[in-house]
C-alpha cells in the first residue's frame, strides 16, 4: 500500500470547512500539524486516504464526525492564573463596578466563552466566590463554552492533576478542592453548582441568552481567526455585554484599530462604551 499523503486540493478542503463551520483560519503553515492530527483517524475509520475521509465527515448527519474533526484540529492549551494581572484587575476594579451597578438585582453574569478544559472558569468562579462571599444574596453565574465536547466533558468533571494545580494558591486548594485519588484533586461542589458547561460555536450570529454579560472572558483564541471573523464575533460581544461591561482577550490579541464599540482600558481589556 502506497504512503498516505494529504494532497493540496484535500489540505484545501479540510481547511475551507474549519473556517466555514468555526471561523478558524488555518495557513500553509498549519499543513503538518493537519496531517499528523488527522492521520490516526484515517486508520481509525479504515480510510486509504484524506478525500475519504473528507467524504465521510460531509456525509454524516449526526454531526459526530465534525466534532471529531473539530477536536484534532483545535489545540486546548490552557492552564490555572494564567495572565494573572487580567484576575487582578477583575478583583479591583471590574467586580466593585458590578457590585455598585448591579448591587439592586445582585446578579452577576460571567461568560467564559473559549474555556477550554476549564482551567480559566473555575479561576474565575473562584475568584468571584472569594469576592463576594461576605457580600449575602449575591448570585453568581457564570457560564462555560467550547466548541469541543471533549473538553467540556472534562470541565465538567472538575478533576485536575496536583501538577497543573501547582500555579493556584494553597488557600484556594484547600478551600475549593478536595483530593480525589493519590495524584488528582477535585473542585468541590459548591465551585461547581453555579458554573455552567456548554457547547456553543462562537461564528453562530445569533447569541442565545436572555441577559446581557457584564464581563467576557474570550482570551487566546481570536487568534485563530482572520480580521473580519475577529471584528464580527467582538460586535456580537458587544450587543451582549451591558453597557460600561468589559471583554477581555489575550495579550497577544488586540481590536483597538476597530470601531467595535469597546474603549481601551488596558493591553486586551476593552470596556463597552455606547
Amino acid at each position: 500500500m502506497p504512503p498516505i499523503e494529504l494532497k493540496d486540493s484535500e489540505f484545501l478542503e479540510i481547511r475551507d470547512h474549519m473556517k466555514r463551520h468555526f471561523g478558524i483560519s488555518m495557513g500553509d503553515e498549519k499543513r503538518t500539524l493537519v496531517f499528523s492530527r488527522l492521520r490516526p483517524m484515517l486508520r481509525e475509520k479504515g480510510f486509504s486516504n484524506f478525500t475519504q475521509l473528507i467524504d465521510f465527515i460531509k456525509s454524516d448527519k449526526s454531526g459526530e464526525a465534525t466534532v471529531a474533526l473539530t477536536n484534532r484540529l483545535t489545540t486546548n492549551h490552557t492552564f490555572f492564573m494564567r495572565e494573572a494581572e487580567h484576575f487582578d484587575l477583575l478583583k479591583s476594579r471590574v467586580f466593585p463596578w458590578v457590585e455598585r451597578t448591579f448591587g439592586h438585582e445582585k446578579d452577576l453574569r460571567l461568560w467564559c466563552a473559549a474555556s477550554s478544559s476549564g482551567e480559566e472558569a473555575y479561576t474565575l468562579q473562584m475568584l468571584a466566590m472569594d469576592y463576594f462571599e461576605n457580600k449575602p444574596g449575591w448570585n453568581l453565574e457564570i457560564l462555560a463554552t467550547d466548541i469541543s465536547e471533549k473538553v467540556l466533558a472534562q470541565a465538567s468533571h472538575g478533576i485536575y492533576s496536583n501538577e497543573s494545580l501547582s500555579t493556584m494558591p494553597k488557600e484556594w486548594l484547600k478551600k475549593y478542592f478536595k483530593t480525589y485519588d493519590g495524584s488528582n484533586m477535585i473542585a468541590r461542589d459548591e465551585v461547581k453548582q453555579n458554573l455552567t458547561f456548554r457547547k456553543f460555536n462562537l461564528m453562530e450570529e445569533k447569541m442565545p441568552f436572555k441577559r446581557k454579560f457584564q464581563v467576557i472572558f474570550c482570551r487566546n483564541v481570536m487568534i485563530y481567526f482572520d480580521a473580519d471573523t475577529r471584528a464580527a464575533i467582538c460586535s456580537r460581544f458587544n450587543k451582549i455585554t451591558e453597557d460600561g461591561g468589559y471583554l477581555f482577550l489575550g495579550h497577544s490579541e488586540s481590536i483597538s484599530n476597530m470601531n467595535l464599540g469597546f474603549q481601551y482600558v488596558q493591553p486586551a481589556v476593552y470596556k463597552v462604551t455606547r
